[in-house]
């Protein structure tokens, strides 16, 4: 474009636009107004500005969530969209907890939420401000082990790991629930969590031994 130029007037539609404060549609609609003023002859902005622009759109979409995982308050700034699975991995490198369908059918990502299992990519982080979050990480460590990793380990209640800290996670869970008393029942409260592998023999014998500790 040539360089003589001026800048588009104060009340010039594509100025009024960038003094928006900038969102997704803003930001499209932004470049679409780019796009045209391109054809009007009017000057594009620079690079530096147009990346300023883009950061203050992914800023300003941008809420607080605060959460106390694993025993330790954390404080994280998230797409309101971010899933608790996706917080937890991809922002705190939580990365026991696995991301297996991603549609809530299979258990891997299972986390506990105040006690209770939950399937993490199936909910918002945000909607967890203040809640109490515990991934296989704060159940136990190497040389710490939970009961449950232990009885995983003895009876060889996984082959390729995949789906596991999400087993132990929700049988952890289901032994605080009012059920389980026996094989048929930890069977039904284990069936959101699948084992492409086929241990579910090895699982159930591991459960059964955590529960008599």
């Amino acid at each position: 474009m040539p360089s003589g130029k001026s800048a588009p007037p104060i009340d010039h539609p594509l100025t009024q636009a960038l003094n928006v404060r900038l969102g997704r549609r803003s930001f499209l609609q932004m470049m679409g107004l780019a796009g045209a003023a391109s054809g009007m002859g009017l000057p594009m902005l620079g690079q530096a500005a147009f990346a300023a622009g883009v950061a203050a759109a992914a800023a300003s979409d941008q809420v607080t969530v605060n959460l106390r995982v694993n025993g330790q308050p954390r404080t994280l700034q998230l797409d309101p969209r971010t899933t608790l699975l996706d917080a937890l991995r991809d922002h705190l490198q939580l990365t026991g907890t696995k991301k297996g369908c991603d549609h809530g059918q299979c258990g891997a990502c299972t986390v506990h939420v105040n006690g209770r299992r939950v399937n993490s990519c199936l909910s918002l982080a945000a909607m967890h401000e203040g809640d109490e979050v515990v991934t296989i990480e704060g159940l136990g460590q190497p040389g710490h082990l939970h009961p449950m990793q232990k009885a995983f380990v003895e009876h060889d209640g996984y082959q390729c790991g995949y789906c596991t800290s999400g087993q132990i996670m929700s049988a952890v869970a289901m032994l605080r629930e009012p059920w389980g008393a026996s094989d048929a029942e930890i069977r039904e409260a284990m069936s959101g969590n699948i084992c492409r592998c086929g241990a579910y023999s090895n699982i159930l014998a591991a459960i059964k031994q955590a529960r008599e500790v």
